[in-house]
């Protein structure tokens, strides 16, 4: 089992909800107005695909920018449970399936936008997945079809104690995440404390991510056939978005 779908079925996904933060609406704002930002406009589109949709905050963005059908595609079938009961009437269609085979459930040349978003990117299994979760993207976009990433630059590797990042924190549930660098990926480790009673657990797990450079994912979508349109920090992660030409 790839690492990261093992570490949200045994520990993240009841958690993640709680980690963003905020209501559903009010994080799926957030999104559709960077998505905006990033250049996808309100208007009537076709197909949209959420790869690693999550709960669904940037499918239902989606939705509300004026697609007529979202896929929401993630591995973790409690993420999709919360996304099937927070979308309402939107035509978002939960699908669990692993990024990597999205082309099975996508025609060619049909999508007008793919978004992976959420720092889902580094969660792929080897660096090998890229040009090949790429090139599956232009096919499956019409021309002009546009394809948003946002991802975490884990280029550079923090010091000492900069590798303690707090999460979140409450009455009832404290999470920190601790990082350990390798030279291709980072060791992602999770504790999450929670209050039962007067006393406190403490559940933890581990796994790993790709370390990814703007510079290299930008790179890599153009070899795919990608022009690249805007590149830029955005919400403390990296936004970058291209589109296949007409």
């Amino acid at each position: 089992m790839n690492d990261a779908i093992r570490h949200y079925d045994e520990l993240l996904a009841e958690h993640y909800s709680w980690m963003v933060g905020m209501p559903f609406e009010e994080k799926t704002a957030e999104q559709r107005a960077l998505l905006t930002e990033l250049g996808l406009g309100t208007g009537r589109h076709g197909v949209g695909v959420d790869l690693g949709s999550g709960p669904g905050y940037q499918s239902a963005a989606l939705a509300d920018l004026g697609f007529s059908r979202v896929i929401a595609i993630d591995t973790s079938q409690t993420l999709l449970d919360e996304l099937a009961a927070h979308k309402g009437r939107r035509p978002i269609e939960p699908l669990k399936a692993d990024i990597r085979r999205f082309a099975d459930h996508v025609a060619p040349g049909s999508a007008d936008a793919i978004l992976c978003m959420g720092d889902v990117l580094p969660h792929l299994q080897s660096h090998a997945d890229l040009p090949r979760l790429f090139a599956d993207c232009f096919a499956a976009l019409a021309p002009g079809g546009r394809l948003i990433l946002t991802f975490r630059d884990l280029s550079q590797a923090l010091m000492g104690l900069d590798r303690f990042i707090p999460v979140r924190s409450d009455a009832d549930r404290i999470m920190v995440c601790y990082l350990e660098y390798e030279p291709q990926t980072v060791i992602v480790h999770d504790l999450i404390h929670r209050r039962d009673g007067s006393d406190w657990t403490l559940r933890k797990s581990s796994y790993r991510k790709l370390r990814l450079a703007p510079d290299q994912v930008a790179a890599q979508l153009r070899e795919s056939g990608f022009q690249i349109e805007v590149s830029k920090p955005a919400a403390r992660m990296w936004a970058i978005g291209a589109a296949k030409p007409v």
